[in-house]
């Protein structure tokens, strides 16, 4: 294989791609296997040629939501899915494609398919957590906030305010992902959401898995 095919090789094309490659990732870190928001444990689950994730039973996290409006199982308070931690609408809505019709216009988009698959952007997460955040603004929770939508996750979703408060341990991490896309794909932040940003990075600096993490990603991204 020539350095060129390799490096090739190593950019995740589609959001596809990036999140068989995070599999990949997390497989050969079981220590890691938990979810962003929550820290809640998971397992990587292989049916034949298919591969999903989900959640094992824990203190760490309760369904807002034990049934669906239908009175079905939630089957995404047990799933695990790839969350983009700049929503898709912030970092696409630039693009011509995404004014002429929005996420589904922009599927063939070469640029919003390299951006969708942005491995620094995409973290694990639970399902309806990942459903109710939506695409509202990360921001500081009030000082007397009571996280008990989910249990002992402490996470909030103000769906009032369109608003979602994460947890002291995630905000960094957080913040350093906006910023790289950001400053990667040249996408302005408001001044507020790029003040808050900021600060989240200076007051929480990277984990030891963040940083291990980041490190394997400039590999597979050929940084």
């Amino acid at each position: 294989m020539t350095f060129l095919s390799a490096f090739l090789y190593a950019q995740p094309q589609n959001f596809t791609q990036a999140k068989q490659r995070l599999i990949k990732l997390y497989e050969q870190h079981p220590d890691h296997q938990t979810t962003f928001y929550c820290q809640a444990p998971f397992r990587i689950v292989h049916k034949g040629t298919k591969t999903h994730l989900e959640i094992i039973n824990s203190d760490k996290y309760t369904a807002r939501n034990a049934k669906t409006k239908k009175g079905k199982d939630n089957q995404r308070g047990w799933r695990v899915e790839w969350e983009h931690i700049m929503p898709a609408q912030n970092f696409g809505r630039h693009l011509a494609c995404w004014r002429k019709g929005g996420r589904k216009a922009c599927e063939k988009d070469p640029t919003f398919a390299k951006m969708e698959g942005n491995m620094f952007n995409l973290v694990p997460t639970i399902g309806e957590v990942n459903g109710d955040r939506n695409n509202y603004r990360y921001a500081q929770a009030p000082k007397n906030m009571r996280y008990t939508q989910y249990g002992n996750c402490k996470v909030y979703t103000d769906f009032k305010e369109k608003r979602f408060y994460p947890a002291d341990y995630s905000k960094g991490w957080i913040a350093r992902a906006y910023l790289h896309m950001s400053q990667t794909y040249g996408i302005n932040l408001a001044r507020a959401e790029r003040q808050l940003m900021e600060a989240w990075n200076k007051m929480y600096p990277p984990s030891a898995w963040e940083i291990e993490r980041t490190k394997i990603i400039e590999r597979e991204m050929g940084k």
